[in-house]
Parts: C-alpha cells; sequence; structure tokens
C-alpha cells in the first residue's frame, strides 16, 4: 500500500499517529524509547512525510489497514492533535482492535472553533494562496508550539510542515472521507492530555468527550502548548508510558 509506515521494537504493540502540522518525525523520540518493550508503529499520514496524496481517501481506513498490513491485531493508540481524532474515527469503527486511546491536545467533532483558533486557520490560508510557504510555515513554528519547546523541536517541526505543504498545495482538492465519531463506542480506557498554553478549543473537545466517554480522564498539562511530546520530550514519553500502564 501507499501508506508509509514503520514498525520498530518487540512486545505489545503501540501505534503512534502525528499531528496534522507534523508526520511521523514529530515521534523520533518516543519510539527510540518505547521500542525498548514495545513493538512501536508510526505511520505517515496522506500528504505528509513520505507519503503522498490521493484525490480520494479515508485517513481513519488508511490507519486501520496499516494495522492489518503489519499484522496487528489489537493495539494501544496514541495520537496527536489531529492524529488523535484519527484515532477516535478508527476505534469508533473498530473498537475491538483497541485497547486503550492516549490523546494529545486531540479535536473531536460537535464543538465549536474558538475565534483565535480561526484567526490562525485564516492566516495560514492566506499564505498559502499568496504561494508563501515559508511564511505558513513559520506561522505553524511560532502558533502550534509552546514555549518549551527547544530550537532542534522548533526546526523539525518547520521542516515537517513545509513539506507537508509542498505535498499537499500542488494536489489542490481532495476527498478525505471521516468515519463516525460516537464517543459512547469509545469503551477502552481513554486518557486525553491537554495544554494550558494550547488553543482553548482543544480543551473545549476534551472536556466534550470526557463528559461522554464510558471510561474518560482528563490531565492538563499547565506547561504544555499544543505539541507537549515535541516540547517536552522526556516527560512526553513518561506521560506516554503512565497511561500505557
Amino acid at each position: 500500500m501507499s501508506i508509509r509506515s514503520w514498525v520498530v521494537g518487540d512486545g505489545p504493540s503501540v501505534v503512534l499517529v502525528h499531528a496534522g502540522v507534523a508526520d511521523s518525525r514529530m515521534w523520533a523520540r518516543q519510539v527510540s524509547d518505547l521500542s525498548r518493550d514495545h513493538r512501536v508503529i508510526t505511520v505517515d499520514l496522506r500528504g505528509f512525510g513520505e507519503t503522498p496524496v490521493e484525490p480520494k481517501y479515508s485517513d481513519a481506513r488508511d490507519l486501520l489497514a496499516v494495522l492489518d498490513e503489519v499484522g496487528a491485531e489489537q493495539v494501544a493508540a496514541v495520537g496527536a492533535s489531529y492524529g488523535g481524532y484519527v484515532v477516535q474515527q478508527a476505534a469508533c469503527h473498530s473498537p475491538e482492535r483497541f485497547s486503550r486511546v492516549i490523546q494529545f491536545c486531540s479535536p473531536t467533532d460537535n464543538v465549536v472553533p474558538t475565534p483565535d483558533l480561526r484567526a490562525v486557520w485564516d492566516e495560514e490560508n492566506r499564505l498559502v494562496e499568496a504561494g508563501d510557504l515559508d511564511g505558513a510555515a513559520e506561522l505553524t513554528v511560532e502558533k502550534w508550539i509552546g514555549p518549551d519547546a527547544d530550537d532542534e523541536a522548533r526546526e523539525l517541526l518547520r521542516t515537517m510542515q513545509r513539506r507537508a505543504y509542498e505535498l499537499q498545495v500542488p494536489a489542490g482538492d481532495v476527498d478525505n472521507e471521516e468515519l463516525p465519531v460516537d464517543p459512547a463506542r469509545l469503551t477502552m480506557p481513554v486518557r486525553m492530555f491537554t495544554g494550558a498554553k494550547d488553543f482553548a478549543w482543544f480543551t473545549d473537545c476534551a472536556n466534550y468527550l470526557a463528559e461522554r466517554l464510558p471510561d474518560g480522564q482528563i490531565v492538563e498539562l499547565p506547561w504544555a502548548g499544543h505539541l507537549p511530546t515535541l516540547e517536552r520530550p522526556e516527560e512526553g514519553t513518561a506521560l506516554i508510558r503512565a497511561a500505557l500502564s
């Protein structure tokens, strides 16, 4: 299949799904640690990293297909931002395949975006339409990673977002089928991490889910922006390990 994926290590399977401003490279530090005692699966969703765009696809179905391809009958799933939303879709479609779900600053359905977030999306669209992809990537670094991130993390984010534009902009409009999200179907333990320095909408989304999940828990990180595992990699890994146990 055309979805690029990687499998490292041996043990219980865990899949890491990247944010919509990143690709699988955002998980490098987590893969290095978790693969000591887990079978770690990472993917580049369509239009990110090493996976090209197609006119019609479904990120959630692609994720399930990757799990089939690598022989992972059941996994724990970690999703960052948009990657968490992809995990929600896949886990609602096939809940028996997910032993637990861990979300970092993820959106969900039925929650209205806040004005500050809409303003960032509008500015990004303006820059992309003007052909200023470098400026759009700089906007990503300015708005989508918290103050604790070091220069290496910021440069990685800039590189990943610039790569996404290179793949997505020439492709134009695409049809990405989204599967329905019904929190009642997410019967596995769901741990949600939010950042106090992130856009408020993502906390609103976590609160919405927590009120409806059979087994959901929110943990607010007072130091975190939108990408905690990039901002403080060691702490991010420790949070994942604790949530997996």
